[in-house]
């Protein structure tokens, strides 16, 4: 089982090899580090959308690279699922009005089903739901 769990952000960083994400990722023991599926749709997403909207050849070909290479590099890490019983838990957090959006909740929700850390610059927001161990490996 996982220990940490990058959000999309700390994903990203980590994806541009920020230093201290790189060094602190590469620490953790094979297996310990993942993502959610939520990230990777976040991840995903937005390539597509460039897919979508691109007009010119150039455009068209660098959105298809990026797309390629995000999926490549999400291969790399263990994706935990979002699954009915952290949709129930994303829901039983719903309805204590914890004023986050949708997706970091479902991330959170997640990350509580699995019983591990959320690796967060967003110590602020995740740091409001009951129960979330965050922790920020960006300083």
């Amino acid at each position: 089982m996982s220990r940490y769990v990058l959000d999309t952000d700390i994903l990203t960083l980590y994806a541009q090899g920020h230093p201290a994400i790189v060094r602190r990722v590469g620490a953790e023991p094979a297996g310990e580090v993942a993502i959610t599926v939520l990230t990777v749709e976040e991840q995903l997403s937005g390539w597509y959308t460039q897919v979508r909207r691109a007009k010119r050849p150039e455009s068209l070909a660098r959105a298809y690279y990026e797309l390629a290479r995000s999926v490549q590099f999400l291969g790399r890490l263990p994706i935990l699922f979002y699954t009915e019983d952290a949709i129930g838990r994303y829901e039983q957090l719903r309805k204590q009005r914890i004023r986050i959006g949708r997706t970091d909740l479902r991330i959170a929700a997640t990350v509580l089903e699995h019983q591990a850390s959320l690796v967060t610059r967003n110590l602020h927001d995740f740091g409001t739901v009951p129960g979330l161990h965050v922790e920020d490996w960006s300083k």
